[in-house]
C-alpha cells in the first residue's frame, strides 16, 4: 500500500487521529481538499485496524447514477429483472468485513441520500429481487472535498445522513499549511519519477526548491507528484533546475503583474514601441517578484541567480517599486 509522507506538526497531528480512529470502529468522515490524499487517510485507517484482512471496497459516489444506485450497493438475485441471469453481490457485500469507503460523497443525489441513510440506520439492505433483509458489518469511511456541514446548510446535503457519516470526524491539511513537508515531497517523487520511468536518479537544485517551497500548491500532494514527474522529463542532466518548472508553477501571484499584463494586451492601435515598451514593463516586473520569492528576498542571492550585477539589480528593482522586505521570511 502506499503511504502518505510528511513531518510537519499538522500532518503528525493527522496521522495520529488515523491510528487512535482505527481503534475505533464506527464511522469516520474525512473532509480535506482535492489531493490531499483522503483515499489513502481511509486506508491508513482501515489497514491499522483489525479489519485490515479484510477488504477495502473504494466507491465514487459522483459516479453512482440513481438508477442503479441500490443496485450497485446491495446488488440483485437472479431474476430481479430482465438481464439479471445471476444473482450478483453489490459493494457493501463485497465490504463484508472491512472498511466500504464513499469517496465524493457530497455529490450524492437527494434520492441516493435516502437509500444510503436507510441502510446505515441499521445496517440492513436488501438485493433487489431479494426477499429477506441482510446485514453488514462493513465499516463505512466517507470523504469529500467540500464541508459537509455547509453542504447541510445550503440544504444540499441531509442533516441526518451527515450525522450519520460524522461519527469521527479528520481534516486533512493542505500542503500549504504543512510547513516543511514540500522538499521531502518534491524529492520522494523525483524518487518514484525515476523508478517509474526506469531512469536514473536526479535532484533539484537549491533554486529550484525555493521556488517549490514558494508555490501554494492548490493541487496539493497529487499536484507535486504531477509537477515532479514532468519536471522530470524535461530535464536531461542529472539536476532539476527553475527551467524545468518555470511553466508548471506560477508564483508571482501579484495583482499588480495581472494589471501590467491587461494593460499591454489592451489597445492594439497603439504604436509598436509603445506596446513593446508594456511587454517589457510586465515581463521585467514579472521576472523579477519571481527572483524575489526564489531568494527570500535577498539581493545578492538573486544577482547571482540572475546572472547581473548586484548595483544594476538593485536599480531595476527600485524602478519598478519592488520592497524586497516584502519577500523576506517573518521572526
Amino acid at each position: 500500500m502506499r503511504a502518505m509522507l510528511g513531518q510537519s506538526a499538522a500532518f503528525l497531528t493527522a496521522c495520529e487521529q488515523f491510528r487512535r480512529y482505527a481503534a475505533c470502529d464506527v464511522a469516520v468522515l474525512v473532509e480535506g481538499e482535492t489531493g490531499t490524499g483522503k483515499e489513502l487517510a481511509a486506508r491508513e485507517i482501515h489497514y491499522a485496524s483489525c479489519r485490515r484482512d479484510c477488504p477495502f471496497v473504494p466507491v465514487n459516489c459522483g459516479a453512482l447514477p440513481d438508477n442503479l444506485i441500490e443496485n450497485e450497493l446491495f446488488g440483485h438475485e437472479r431474476g430481479a429483472y430482465t438481464d439479471a441471469k445471476s444473482a450478483q453481490p453489490g459493494l457493501i457485500d463485497h465490504a463484508r468485513g472491512g472498511s466500504l469507503f464513499l469517496d465524493e460523497v457530497d455529490a450524492l443525489s437527494p434520492k441516493a441520500q435516502v437509500t444510503l441513510l436507510r441502510f446505515l440506520e441499521n445496517n440492513e439492505f436488501r438485493p433487489i429481487g431479494g426477499g429477506n433483509s441482510r446485514v453488514s458489518n462493513a465499516r463505512v469511511i466517507a470523504a469529500t472535498n467540500r464541508s459537509l456541514h455547509q453542504c447541510v446548510a445550503d440544504g444540499q446535503f441531509r442533516q441526518d445522513l451527515e450525522y450519520r457519516l460524522n461519527a469521527l470526524y479528520i481534516r486533512l491539511p493542505p500542503l500549504r499549511e504543512r510547513e516543511g513537508d514540500i522538499p521531502l515531497l518534491a524529492a520522494h517523487f523525483l524518487k518514484l519519477a525515476a523508478q517509474r520511468l526506469d531512469g536514473p536518479s536526479k535532484t533539484w537544485t537549491d533554486e529550484a526548491m525555493q521556488m517549490l517551497c514558494a508555490y501554494p500548491w492548490p493541487g496539493n500532494v497529487r499536484e507535486v507528484e504531477n509537477v515532479a514527474l514532468r519536471a522530470y522529463m524535461r530535464t536531461d542532466q542529472s539536476v532539476v533546475d527553475v527551467s524545468a518548472i518555470a511553466e508548471l508553477v506560477d508564483i508571482t501571484g501579484d495583482k499588480e503583474i495581472e494589471a501590467v499584463d491587461a494593460h499591454a494586451a489592451e489597445p492594439m492601435d497603439m504604436r509598436y514601441l509603445v506596446a513593446k515598451g508594456h511587454a517589457m514593463l510586465a515581463f521585467e516586473r514579472r521576472y523579477l517578484t519571481r527572483l524575489m520569492i526564489c531568494t527570500s528576498g535577498n539581493v545578492s542571492s538573486a544577482a547571482r541567480l540572475s546572472g547581473t550585477e548586484r548595483r544594476q539589480l538593485g536599480k531595476l528593482l527600485k524602478k519598478h517599486g519592488i520592497d524586497t522586505r516584502r519577500f523576506r521570511a517573518q521572526p
